[in-house]
């Protein structure tokens, strides 16, 4: 090595003591260069960052429910889920990246609840299962609810809270028996949400229990507003009934 660097070996340091002296400051030298060497090689050839955040990490994972990280969790929660009450009040969302993406914030006037909803059809509710009517209204069992479970998740929760609206839901575990869906829910009293630009806007009067008239995501899903163009014609005027009326009424107007 001393010879690589061009550094002269001593015999004894008694007798070439100014040899040693020089020898040393040299290897100072080579040692400071070295590190130096090593920093600049380490800044020039780092690591680039990361171009996804933690919520999009999130939000890959829930995609795909069938990994074996989901399965497991989807397992393990749904029966916490079971033991729990069917309307549970969560401390925190369940999918925060989710809940932040429906307009719920980690401050004062906004909670999650989480409710669950029996699997399945519509059974009508007749004594027996007798219709005292024409064959054609018999049916009992294959009949089918026109909404989906999710805004029937919204209605229960907007009901048992009265003084909180509905802002939003998400589907958060299902099992044989039970889908579980996470409401938002907003206080429109707190001033911290009356003052807020973003969402006062469901401080006014008309939104009063907005999810049992198919105003929220869900409830506009089950009323066709997910489609357009042609597939749309059966909403045409506002909604289903609207268009039904409009083309089975008649109106002869008196000055047209």
């Amino acid at each position: 090595m001393l010879l690589k660097h061009g550094l002269k070996p001593s015999g004894s340091f008694a007798s070439s003591r100014g040899v040693c002296t020089q020898n040393g400051q040299l290897l100072e030298r080579i040692v400071t260069a070295t590190k130096q060497s090593s920093s600049a090689t380490t800044k020039t050839h780092h690591r680039p960052p990361a171009t996804m955040g933690a919520y999009k990490y999130l939000e890959e994972l829930w995609r795909k429910k069938q990994s074996d990280v989901l399965r497991f969790l989807l397992r393990v929660r749904a029966w916490e889920y079971r033991q729990l009450p069917k309307i549970y009040r969560c401390t925190k969302p369940t999918r925060t990246d989710k809940a932040h993406r429906l307009g719920y914030k980690a401050k004062e006037g906004y909670c999650v609840y989480r409710v669950a909803v029996r699997r399945g059809g519509r059974k009508r509710p007749n004594h027996k299962g007798m219709v005292f009517g024409k064959p054609k209204h018999q049916g009992i069992n294959e009949l089918k609810f026109n909404r989906n479970l999710q805004s029937v998740a919204e209605e229960r929760i907007g009901r048992r809270a009265g003084n909180l609206r509905v802002l939003n839901s998400y589907w958060v575990n299902q099992d044989a028996t039970y889908k579980f869906f996470e409401v938002i829910l907003v206080d429109v009293q707190h001033k911290t949400v009356r003052v807020d630009p973003k969402i006062n806007w469901l401080c006014n009067p008309v939104h009063k229990h907005r999810e049992c008239r198919g105003l929220t995501s869900a409830g506009r899903k089950a009323r066709g507003f997910r489609k357009g163009g042609h597939r749309a014609n059966n909403r045409i005027g506002g909604s289903s009934f609207a268009a039904w009326k409009r083309r089975n009424n008649l109106s002869l107007r008196r000055y047209r």
